[in-house]
Formats: structure tokens, C-alpha cells, sequence
């Protein structure tokens, strides 16, 4: 494993643990150069996913796609980074389950919007509105208020 600090490739490993989901090893890891230390983290390499795009192109499954899209939703909320990043490991493992070699992104979409409507209620708002491209105030008005009347069945 070569050092991000100095490239150097003999480093060492120094401490090794589950993640608490279990999912991946976390290994802390110190260089033998110039003795900074670093984190990586090994997974089960999963299926090569492919997502299938409006306009029917394929690419890559990019899990960074999703996290920029809930940072942005998130921005300016009182929500942790932790938490942001547990919830995109949420919605990675319910895409990974579905098994499924290609995967629209109309359905990485509805994912999303589904664990973030129970997340953040702003968050789900602001991504919604990007992902269903709301063209006038009242579609905007529309989705607030079914998420008010969500809000008001649960608490009854």
C-alpha cells in the first residue's frame, strides 16, 4: 500500500477492526518512510454495477454521484457527516441487494428519495426538487405538502 504523504510503498499496518456495520475491514496504517499514519478500508468487491441514464446511456455505478447529491440536499443542516455518510451506505446496500447487474438511475432515485423522506425532511425537499426538475412553485408546494400530511399520519 503506498503512503499518501510521500508515496513510499513499504508501510505496515498497525491496527485492524470491523466497521460497526460490518461491511469492511478498517486498517490503520503507518509508513515506514516518513512515519505519518493513514486509514484504509477493504470490501468485498461487489458486482460491476452499470447505471442505465434517462437518455439510455450506460456507465459505471459512482457511489460519489450519490454522496454529492446528499451533501448538497444537506447543506446547511444541523446533520453530521457520520450520518450522511451512514445513510449513503443505506442506500448503496438496498441498491447492491436488488442483485441486479444494471440498475436504472430513475431507481437510484426513487432509493434515495425514499431513505431521505424518513432522513431529513428539508433534505428530502431540496433533492426532490432537483431530481423531479420541479418547474413552478405549486409542484414544489405539491411535495411539501404530501410530506405534511406523511408528518401528520405518524404522529397520530
Amino acid at each position: 500500500m503506498k503512503c499518501p504523504f510521500c508515496g513510499e510503498e513499504n508501510t505496515r499496518v498497525i491496527d485492524s477492526r470491523p466497521t460497526e456495520d460490518g461491511s469492511s475491514i478498517r486498517r490503520r496504517r503507518q509508513c515506514d518512510e516518513c512515519k505519518k499514519r493513514f486509514t484504509t478500508y477493504e470490501k468485498v468487491e461487489a458486482i460491476p454495477l452499470v447505471v442505465i441514464k434517462k437518455n439510455q446511456d450506460r456507465e459505471p455505478y459512482d457511489r460519489t454521484k450519490i454522496e454529492s447529491g446528499i451533501f448538497r440536499s444537506c447543506h446547511k443542516r444541523p446533520i453530521s457527516v457520520e450520518r450522511i455518510n451512514m445513510l449513503v451506505d443505506e442506500i448503496e446496500a438496498a441498491i447492491f441487494n436488488l442483485e441486479a447487474k444494471e440498475i436504472p438511475s430513475s431507481q437510484i432515485g426513487m432509493i434515495v428519495m425514499d431513505k431521505l423522506k424518513d432522513f431529513d425532511q428539508v433534505a428530502y425537499v431540496r433533492f426532490a426538487s432537483v431530481y423531479r426538475e420541479f418547474k413552478d412553485a405549486n409542484t414544489f408546494m405539491d411535495e411539501i405538502k404530501k410530506i405534511l400530511e406523511i408528518s401528520d399520519k405518524k404522529e397520530i
